[in-house]
């Protein structure tokens, strides 16, 4: 039998490169398999040889310690691949295509698919509505930071790309397609971006860089990014955006500085839950409600925010009680008394794939430039890990199995 290589969580702060499974059309039990799902045949699926796939800030979190992942859980959710076997009730993808992933795991067939919203499927995690690959309380599906994956659904949830060749020329733009470029134009489009307006991104990680371009992209007048870390500001202003340091002083009195006013028109949290308050240092505490207070703040009456960020139900090293269980100290009233629109959740990726893929395939964006993509090889993630946890400014793409230049 073909071998498999993957990264697997170990423990808070380790991750390992280990021996795995070859994925089989059916869904046997392991670490964060869903009972109700082991036994479950896959038929719809296909077998893929990985092409590149991504170290995510959602990982982060995992690996952190900051979930309840279990020990041994295989990561990985933003997945490229090329189809090398395919389920008895596959139609429509032949072994050889080269495939995009999107990382919400979702049947096609449920209302919630129907409507668009393949981020809550009801039909692929028993538990509640929504799924993805290698994540924690999201079904058991396992993830794809590996050498070989099983995608199910695979008609509907491995869009071909239409070009073999002209995809493997631009695999590193192109497999941000997966994850990280449509979660940032999801809260780019959900903060209400279009011609004219000024934006104000919270957070120059991957997501963050991602939802600054994403505003470019919908035609924004002007994207400002704010951070803690340098040397993500400078990636940001590399592709043409401001940028504030947030712990210089007050985000709408820096915003003031450069715009006039003290607020945007569309406000986006690509940060999360991990949020840390504006100080620097030993005095940057965890704050997890600060960055949505300052954006609420910082977005004007009638405006709306976009919340890609990720914010979770149950996390162990939290600040206090009340945050363990996602319940933060939001200033509500100022979103009521501003009359402003919040969007949460995983973003819908198929809504956006195609309409992301063309603008790549047409040299619209250059979304690995902005993200400061850089390929390594499967072996070296957890020195990948390391670097992303400290705030490196690159976007690690993990190579498998030989598809990049290194």
């Amino acid at each position: 039998m073909t071998k498999n290589r993957a990264v697997a969580y170990q423990g808070p702060g380790v991750v390992e490169v280990v021996d795995t499974e070859f994925p089989a059309f059916e869904l046997k039990d392991g670490p964060g398999v869903n009972p109700a799902n082991i036994g479950r045949k896959v038929n719809h699926g296909v077998i893929l040889k990985t092409v590149a796939t991504n170290i995510c800030g959602s990982d982060q979190h995992m690996v952190r310690g900051r979930t309840t992942a279990p020990v041994g859980l295989v990561l990985g959710h933003e997945i490229t691949g090329e189809v090398v076997e395919v389920g008895p009730d596959v139609e429509f993808l032949a072994v050889g295509d080269i495939v995009s992933v999107p990382f919400n795991i979702a049947c096609g067939r449920c209302r919630n698919c129907k409507e668009g919203k393949t981020g809550i499927c009801l039909n692929v995690n028993p538990d509640r509505p929504g799924s993805a690959y290698g994540y924690v309380d999201m079904g058991g599906w396992v993830g794809g930071q590996a050498e070989y994956v099983l995608v199910p659904y695979a008609d509907w949830n491995a869009p071909k790309f239409p070009d073999r060749d002209q995809a493997l020329e631009k695999i590193l733009d192109l497999t941000m397609l997966s994850d990280i470029f449509p979660t940032g134009f999801h809260g780019a489009v959900t903060a209400g971006v279009g011609v004219g307006s000024t934006v104000y991104v919270a957070g120059a990680g991957p997501v963050g860089l991602a939802a600054a371009a994403s505003a470019q992209l919908l035609g924004a007048a002007v994207v400002i990014v704010g951070d803690l870390n340098e040397d993500r500001l400078g990636q940001a202003r590399s592709f043409g955006c401001e940028t504030i340091d947030v712990g210089a002083g007050s985000v709408p009195d820096q915003l003031e500085a450069l715009l006039g006013v003290p607020h945007v028109d569309a406000g986006i949290d690509a940060v999360g839950f991990e949020a840390r308050s504006q100080g620097h240092g030993a005095g940057a505490v965890e704050a997890p409600a600060t960055v949505l207070n300052a954006l609420m703040a910082a977005t004007a009456a009638g405006g709306a925010i976009g919340i890609p960020g990720l914010y979770v139900t149950d996390d162990p090293g939290a600040v206090d009680e009340a945050a363990r269980a996602g319940a933060l100290s939001l200033s509500l009233g100022t979103g009521w008394a501003k009359s402003l629109s919040f969007t949460t959740g995983q973003c819908p990726v198929m809504k956006y794939n195609r309409q992301l893929m063309m603008a790549i395939l047409h040299d619209k964006v250059e979304i690995a430039k902005a993200v400061n993509a850089k390929p390594i090889p499967l072996e070296d993630a957890p020195r990948g890990y390391a670097e992303f946890d400290a705030g490196a400014a690159t976007k690690y793409v993990l190579n498998p199995n030989g598809y990049l230049p290194l």
